[in-house]
Order: structure tokens, then C-alpha cells, then sequence
């Protein structure tokens, strides 16, 4: 029996299924991981846990991948290096030369697509 949702399955219903990768299923969870050391400095989460990382798609072909996010608001006082953060993180796995970050604003973001962590640590649960 499942007694909480992660946040994942509401972003899920939300954002159409992604194409699988498993050519850079591995490389995905390496970027992940980097993402999760960068934080709002508004907020102490991490950008990955607040839920504004939508998609990472990797290419080990090309040492490349495509990061799309968004921003806790439009008018994000960060709007110019969290992207610019995001970029670094990526491109310090090994594996990823050149990482291209797309800012969306669909579907605008919204504090049900923080992990339960998150949640809990800003004391939403």
C-alpha cells in the first residue's frame, strides 16, 4: 500500500512520457546527481529536489545532452545563472562536453512537483 506520493507521479500526469533513453540512462543519473549540488539561494533545495529540472536527455554519441527547466517564478531574481549553473553541472560529468539548457514555462511550476524531501525539509508536509 502506497501512503505518499512522491511528487513524481504529479509531474508524471502533468508532462507527456518522455522517449526512453537507454543509451544514456547512465549518463542521466550522473548529470541528476550534479544538478542536486546546485540550490536556489532563496531556497535551501536543491534545483533537481524542487522539481524545475523537466527533462534531461544525454547523447553519448555527441558528449551532448538537453536540459529543459523552469524557474520557481518568471520573475526570478536567478533567471540568469541558475540555467548558467545548470550548464556547469552537466557538463562536469565525464562523458558530457557541451550541455544546452532550454528555460520553459510550461507547465508553469508549481509546489506539488517538489520531491517529498523537499516538502518536508520547507516544512510543507
Amino acid at each position: 500500500m502506497r501512503i505518499h506520493d512522491s511528487g513524481e507521479a504529479k509531474l508524471q500526469r502533468r508532462m507527456p512520457a518522455a522517449a526512453p533513453a537507454p543509451e544514456g540512462a547512465g549518463l542521466v543519473e550522473q548529470i541528476k546527481a550534479r544538478i542536486q549540488e546546485v540550490h536556489d539561494p532563496e531556497i535551501p533545495v536543491n534545483l533537481y529536489d524542487l522539481g524545475l529540472i523537466y527533462e534531461i536527455r544525454p547523447s553519448a554519441a555527441s558528449r551532448s545532452c538537453v536540459i529543459r527547466m523552469t524557474l520557481t517564478s518568471a520573475n526570478c531574481p536567478e533567471a540568469q545563472s541558475l540555467p548558467v549553473q545548470v550548464q556547469q553541472a552537466a557538463e562536469s560529468v565525464d562523458g558530457i562536453d557541451h550541455a544546452h539548457v532550454v528555460l520553459v514555462w510550461e507547465p508553469a511550476w508549481d509546489k506539488s512537483m517538489m520531491s517529498d524531501e523537499a516538502q518536508l525539509h520547507l516544512g510543507l508536509l
